[in-house]
């Protein structure tokens, strides 16, 4: 890319870091230090605030860069993602909202502990919770240094990890001293560029094909290289079995995962009640609604206008087709126009993925502090305050997600937010629903719950083509993968309920059903929620 190219992105990134850190400054020096005051803002936030910062998190970088690029490159293969993302906010509307809103205080173990014993049930959730926030930290991190590759000519490879440890270093600053309700504003100021940005890249790419979404189609079907075959199923997932049962586990993981996601849970708290929750989605599905719709015109839009060649020369895995698609919506190479939109959006997503890992650190490092510390801490030692864990939790967790980040950097981000996914429907929403809904549900069921969801998901990744035996594998130069299918979804998501199934059916203490009718009450009307 050219010095004006950097030098105008540049700028631009600055201008956000420094709104974003005056956000956090002001928010630090006005906060009263409290648990719910870090934790949920000090649940003062309106359904409309909530359903942006809830928009504002849930639209990471997976879904600016690596939907696009899956769909210039794959097709119709790549809206699977743009649909599964919007499908599973159906399921939190409908089974979750409003209830964990009412049954927790904090985090998914305050659900899950409100009618077992605490102990045991809060060190497994939290365990997996933690899991899931580093898996989905690693996704963004791998979008930061894409990014940065190509505005800098894909050259430097300091750069780019150089990149990765600044957004680890801004987003731990981000936690530690603002807690939620800087997240939060971050959040909302982050929807709204991104909102502005992706409508204005959509309207120019209709306005290329005069409004005509056939020939937008059919020229990029024909410059796929694929023909037809690039608008039908099956490019990505239609080979061979494998492949389509790839497709069947990535289905499920993607839709049922968003209710297991300890950063979108956390959200729920900070509204003052249930009804507000509930609102707060609303508001949130129709933005994220609009926002997937126009991913896929802009994944189409590169496959016509840049072609899936050029993309992938760019980045094998497509991260960067919506930035090389801005640049010659704007002119091209050398414009003015190119320059500028370029910058926009290259800033845009940068701001993206600031705001995406500061809520994510948050919910991990609340996750760590509230259900792990309090548990595991022993009475005759020295007494840290929870909200003093927790800033020390983000910089742990900050300097795992910087490494695996710089570990993991060629793959496809949408591809790695998938992993993250599958293992919150394997281990979190299991637990939660069967807390939430199921009337004899036990402790050990609980525990099992978690454990028979998270160990197989982590396992079968671990032994699957992702870490090795494959060009594009994390170690491309070994090979001692095991199980044939990159998403582990399939196995793990029934392995977690199953499991939750058996160890209540085998638990020695009988349900707490006293606790249950009390949590039941509490869920659905409202009555004694935080």
């Amino acid at each position: 890319m050219t010095g004006d190219h950097q030098t105008l992105a540049l700028v631009l990134f600055s201008v956000f870091v420094a709104v974003t850190l005056a956000i956090t400054t002001w928010v630090s020096r006005h906060r009263h230090g409290s648990a719910e005051e870090f934790y949920a803002g000090g649940r003062l936030f309106s359904p409309l605030e909530n359903g942006f910062a809830i928009a504002g998190d849930y639209m990471s970088a997976a879904s600016f860069l690596g939907i696009s690029g899956l769909i210039a490159l794959y097709g119709y293969d790549g809206m699977l993602y743009s649909v599964g993302f919007l499908v599973a906010w159906l399921v939190v509307l409908l089974l979750v909202a409003e209830l964990v809103r009412n049954c927790g205080r904090f985090t998914l173990a305050d659900v899950v502990a409100a009618r077992m014993a605490e102990r045991p049930v809060r060190i497994a959730a939290g365990t997996s919770s933690v899991a899931v926030s580093v898996l989905y930290l690693v996704a963004q991190m791998v979008g930061a240094g894409s990014l940065v590759a190509l505005l800098l000519g894909g050259s430097s490879e300091a750069a780019r990890s150089w990149t990765v440890i600044g957004v680890g270093a801004l987003m731990v600053i981000y936690v530690s001293l603002g807690g939620m309700r800087a997240t939060t504003w971050i959040q909302i100021v982050k929807a709204v560029l991104l909102m502005a940005g992706t409508i204005a890249l959509t309207v120019l790419v209709l306005l290329r094909f005069h409004g005509d979404v056939n020939s937008l189609l059919s020229t990029a079907a024909e410059r796929s290289g694929h023909g037809l075959d690039f608008l039908a199923p099956g490019l990505r997932y239609g080979g061979d079995w494998t492949a389509r049962l790839d497709f069947i586990s990535l289905g499920l993981a993607l839709v049922l995962g968003t209710a297991g996601l300890p950063h979108i849970l956390s959200r729920f708290y900070t509204v003052p009640t249930a009804r507000a929750a509930r609102r707060s989605v609303v508001w949130s599905i129709g933005l994220i609604g609009g926002f997937y719709l126009m991913t896929i015109v802009l994944g189409f839009g590169a496959a016509a206008l840049i072609g899936p060649d050029q993309v992938r020369a760019s980045n094998a895995s497509g991260n960067t087709a919506v930035p090389l698609l801005a640049l010659d919506l704007g002119g091209g190479a050398g414009s003015t126009g190119g320059t500028v939109l370029f910058a926009i959006v290259a800033a845009v997503a940068f701001a993206t993925i600031l705001a995406v890992v500061a809520g994510i650190t948050l919910a991990s490092s609340a996750s760590v502090a509230h259900d792990l510390y309090t548990s595991l801490r022993r009475r005759h030692t020295k007494q840290y305050s929870e909200v003093t864990v927790a800033r020390v939790a983000a910089a742990g967790i900050g300097a795992a997600a910087i490494g695996l980040g710089l570990l993991a950097r060629d793959l496809n981000v949408a591809f790695l937010v998938g992993l993250a996914f599958a293992v919150a429907a394997s281990a979190n929403l299991p637990v939660l629903l069967y807390s939430l809904f199921w009337r004899k549900f036990t402790t050990r069921g609980a525990v099992w719950s978690v454990y028979g969801g998270l160990i197989p998901a982590v396992l079968l990744v671990l032994a699957s083509p992702v870490v090795s035996g494959s060009p594009e594998s994390l170690f491309p130069g070994v090979d001692f993968h095991l199980f044939p299918l990159q998403n582990p979804g399939v196995v793990s998501i029934p392995l977690g309920f199953l499991a939750g199934w058996i160890g209540t059916v085998t638990s020695p203490e009988p349900p707490d059903e006293a606790r249950h009718a009390e949590t039941e009450v509490r869920a659905l009307t409202g009555a004694g929620a935080v």
